[in-house]
């Protein structure tokens, strides 16, 4: 019950909804504007990490991106991926009907730069497949709804399409973000993301980011 109400406690600090009593997590989260990617102290994320289920991998059967309807929209105009790229870009302007027209874009995984949106891709910092290895092949649609455009979470981030692509479904250990300045803040998003949706890491896993926030 100690480490529960620890947990718990981290996860308010950083400005996420606790998890059920059930493991799973809260339905109708959303939210906009800036993320706090990493808002927690070192202790408190390590903490998170310790708390984290391991578990190995689950099966990939049944898995289809479809089951994770995604981008929503969030008004008459504009989905969750705008929102992404008016967020995390700098003199971001664009039209009525939500078409970006101006903006500049700093990829952290690799540090290139972008004046056209083409170039980048909306990461989901846990991919999509690897939450299902690693819990969500239980959940509902609506929670993968959810999960898969959470704004609220350090979860979605505009990067370039070619370090997206290279990520994969990949977790922590068999990939990291080229610019190994960002690993602290990978590290720290990750357990965030996980900790909040109740999604299990695998041992190499859990070691992995352990290293990752020796960085910090």
């Amino acid at each position: 019950m100690r480490v529960l109400a620890g947990l718990l406690a981290v996860l308010l600090v950083a400005g996420c909804t606790p998890i059920d009593d059930g493991g799973q997590p809260a339905t109708g989260v959303s939210g906009s504007g800036n993320v706090p990617g990493g808002n927690a102290a070192p202790a408190d994320v390590t903490q998170a990490l310790n708390a984290l289920t391991v578990a190995a991998s689950r099966p990939m059967s049944g898995y289809s991106r479809e089951k994770f309807p995604h981008w929503r929209r969030v008004d008459e105009n504009c989905d969750v991926r705008d929102v992404v790229l008016k967020r995390d870009g700098t003199g971001v302007e664009a039209t009525a009907t939500c078409k970006i027209t101006k903006g500049s874009w700093t990829s952290v995984y690799d540090g290139k730069k972008f004046t056209d949106p083409q170039g980048l891709d909306i990461d989901h910092m846990v991919p999509l497949a690897n939450a299902w290895r690693s819990g969500a092949d239980k959940w509902t649609e609506e929670q993968r709804t959810e999960f898969a455009n959470d704004l609220t979470r350090p979860q979605l981030m505009a990067v370039s399409a070619a370090s997206n692509r290279s990520k994969g479904d990949q977790d922590p250990s068999q990939w990291k973000p080229p610019q190994q300045s960002y690993w602290c803040e990978y590290a720290r998003r990750w357990i965030t993301v996980k900790s909040f949706w109740g999604l299990s890491v695998t041992e190499r896993e859990k070691a992995t980011l352990r290293e990752m926030l020796g960085s910090c």
